[in-house]
């Protein structure tokens, strides 16, 4: 895969300024088969960050409620998009007409039996997997990943070698942590799927993402 943002110049920008998470870090050279992760949030923080996408820094998002706090290491893959191509194939799935993109970078979660202090890092992960989640009439898949060379969750080739107490922590985390009290829930996991359909929606979200912002590459060199 050809990575319009990681020509010569654009290396050398990168030495002089950091680079935006979102539109500045390449997804790697191997993708859909193993992607660069950009990690807002560690299974150790009781407050959600989340990327300002504007500034490319983390922002506080919210306090987490009550005793959810993430299961993995959890934030998104680098130029990608959801947009009409990843809300399409959600309706084509679910036989919904009505469901689009939530306009926010792919989110994953990266598994690993480490103990990482702190987020606003990168890593490699390889996507085994997904949930198919949709917030109201929005798409916002979660990729399943493990952290590449990982000692224990590294010899996992698709989310069914998961233990399936780890992927019900993971659905009850994302079905539970935007709840708030006293408003109904808006979300649901309608699918769990594997490694190929994982990687099609990857390959569909970085074609949204080149069609959205097909001038970016312009606008950082």
């Amino acid at each position: 895969m050809v990575d319009k943002l990681s020509d010569p110049i654009g290396r050398l920008m990168g030495l002089r300024y950091k680079s935006h998470p979102w539109h500045g870090i390449s997804i790697g050279d191997h993708a859909p088969e193993e992607v660069t992760a950009f990690i807002e949030v560690v299974p150790t923080d009781t407050v959600k960050y989340e990327i300002d996408k504007i500034s490319g820094y983390l922002r506080v998002d919210r306090p987490q409620k009550f005793s959810n706090v993430v299961p993995a290491l959890y934030g998104f893959i680098p130029q990608t998009y959801c947009g009409r191509r990843v809300g399409d194939f959600c309706n084509k799935k679910n036989g919904r007409t009505d469901v689009v993109g939530d306009g926010d970078p792919m989110d994953i979660c990266v598994l690993t039996e480490k103990d990482l202090s702190h987020g606003d890092l990168l890593v490699s992960a390889i996507p085994i997997g997904g949930f198919r989640m949709i917030d109201g009439n929005q798409a916002d898949d979660k990729i399943i990943a493990i952290l590449k060379n990982d000692t224990v969750y590294g010899l996992y080739d698709n989310i069914d070698d998961v233990p399936k107490i780890v992927i019900q922590r993971l659905e009850h985390y994302f079905l539970t942590y935007k709840d708030m009290p006293g408003e109904d829930r808006n979300t649901e996991i309608t699918h769990v799927y594997g490694r190929d359909e994982a990687l099609e929606i990857i390959r569909y979200a970085v074609e949204d993402y080149n069609e959205r912002f097909e001038n970016i590459g312009l606008i950082l060199s």
